[in-house]
């Protein structure tokens, strides 16, 4: 695979923290992107926002306002793992599907495959641009609009079960999995508009635990350890 789109959970950036950042954290996130540019690969990432905002447990918000919010919260984000990796020596690109001033540059298409032909990393904040969209439909919206090859979901779990493996002990990992039977049995390993945008575009999803060492490149260089959910 050459061109990925990489998702990372706000929370995974909070580490132990559980709020805003762990720096360590980001670090080693960004030395993966950075081992993968000097490969040769074309990274793509999101962010959600689950760090500073989770809006839609509040009852005193407005849906449309809250998830405005949280879009903010995925820019702020993307800015802040996109200057970990300029110090780190690599070139970056955030952008957004509205106007954040002189932040950010207006998403399209050409301007994100311009972007990867140079060599940078390239940072699709602010979800869809509209409410009631996740991030994870945010990534399969990107993914499939620049024809990325799959996308990577490092997540603070370690793949797909049958089951909560924190409530069921006798949880059962699975290897793959189709998205048709993701949606069939409701595993949620990303919600049912990304899960359909998903089957319709044949995207592949590869599922497995941030915290494992070096799991990002990994995946991408044959020893991946997680779920790989087929189309």
């Amino acid at each position: 695979m050459k061109r990925v789109l990489l998702k990372l959970s706000g929370e995974a950036l909070a580490g132990d923290n559980k709020f805003g950042f762990h720096e360590e954290t980001v670090k080693k996130v960004c030395a993966q992107i950075k081992e993968l540019l000097d490969q040769g690969k074309e990274i793509g990432v999101v962010i959600g926002g689950g760090n500073f905002w989770r809006g839609r447990s509040s009852d005193s918000i407005d849906r449309t306002k809250a998830d405005q919010i949280g879009m903010l919260a995925t820019v702020m984000n993307c800015i802040y793992v996109s200057e970990i990796c300029r110090s780190m020596g690599m070139k970056t690109a955030v952008l957004t599907p509205f106007e954040v001033g002189a932040f950010t540059k207006l998403f399209s298409k050409d301007r994100a495959n311009k972007y990867f032909e140079k060599g940078m990393v390239v940072f699709f904040a602010g979800g869809t641009g509209h409410p009631y969209f996740s991030t994870d439909t945010g990534v399969l919206l990107r993914a499939i609009e620049v024809e990325a090859e799959a996308i990577l979901l490092a997540k603070a779990i370690d793949g797909v079960y049958d089951s909560d493996p924190k409530l069921n002990p006798n949880a059962r990992r699975y290897d793959e999995i189709s998205i048709e039977e993701v949606i069939d049995k409701k595993l949620m390993v990303v919600d049912l508009t990304a899960s359909i945008l998903a089957l319709e575009n044949h995207m592949p999803l590869y599922v497995f635990s941030l915290n494992e060492e070096n799991s990002i490149v990994n995946t991408l260089n044959g020893k991946f350890n997680g779920t790989k959910v087929t189309v």
